[in-house]
């Protein structure tokens, strides 16, 4: 790999650290600079690659908020146990999604995600404690450790969004507590589809371990940023995350393809 690309490739893990320890979505960023740097990299080993760097920086950010605030372990426990052998099921399968599979689907998901933030204000800007009802939170350990995890480890990218917006919506959460859940259950996530990437050999074991330095980095400093500003600036990153993940995942499937 030329020096120009390593460097590109380095600074997208510090940026995706920041933005997946304030709201998530650092995948986003990291896999398409790793498709692009490398090309003709299997998707599995792009995939396997960030695993590897983002494992450091969600797990970073998790001890960095855990030490803050008070994380709701009723919750973000089960889900994270669950998270790790649901995302080694996706990643098992994640050989088989072609390279350019993800994008539609995550458009969508993405512009129904800014429609429903920007039409609730309210969401996740102060808790609301009265949902957190037990059917609520069976639900919500449900959506996250299954269907959130199986979707971590097949695809990947924005797991950390879909996470926060999930204990928002489902339990009134504020953001910066969802925030919180959210690490706890992406670090999940991401080692159980990092096992199954390794023992598949899809780790590029040296860019990944030189990248976790940079996601820790960046992941240090987004969650001490999200705790020290709080919920307000959650959402503000939140908007702006998916708005220009909308219109990077829309250029690269209708102007550059």
């Amino acid at each position: 790999m030329d020096p120009l690309s390593l460097t590109t490739l380095l600074s997208a893990a510090a940026v995706a650290g920041w933005v997946d320890a304030v709201v998530g979505g650092g995948g986003l960023l990291l896999l398409p600079a790793l498709l692009l740097g490398a090309p003709g990299v299997p998707v599995a080993t792009a995939l396997g690659t960030n695993k590897l760097a983002a494992i450091f920086g969600t797990s970073t950010a998790a001890v960095t908020y855990a030490r803050r605030t008070k994380l709701d372990w009723a919750v973000a426990g089960p889900a994270a146990g669950l998270a790790v052998l649901t995302a080694g099921l996706g990643a098992a399968l994640a050989g088989a999604v072609p390279a350019g599979a993800y994008r539609p689907v995550l458009l969508v998901v993405l512009v129904s995600v800014a429609v429903f933030v920007l039409t609730r204000p309210r969401l996740g800007v102060v808790s609301h404690p009265e949902r957190r009802t037990p059917v609520r939170v069976v639900t919500a350990v449900a959506v996250a450790g299954l269907g959130i995890a199986l979707y971590d480890g097949l695809i990947g990218p924005g797991t950390g969004t879909f996470l926060v917006l999930a204990f928002t919506a489902l339990l009134g959460s504020d953001f910066v507590h969802a925030s919180a859940m959210a690490k706890v259950v992406n670090a999940g996530t991401n080692l159980g589809a990092l096992v199954v990437f390794a023992a598949t050999g899809h780790v590029w074991w040296l860019l990944g371990a030189a990248m976790a330095v940079c996601n820790v980095a960046g992941a240090a400093v987004g969650a001490r940023m999200a705790l020290r500003r709080g919920s307000g600036f959650v959402r503000v990153v939140l908007l702006v995350v998916v708005v220009a993940l909308v219109g990077k995942l829309g250029y690269d499937q209708w102007v550059a393809a």
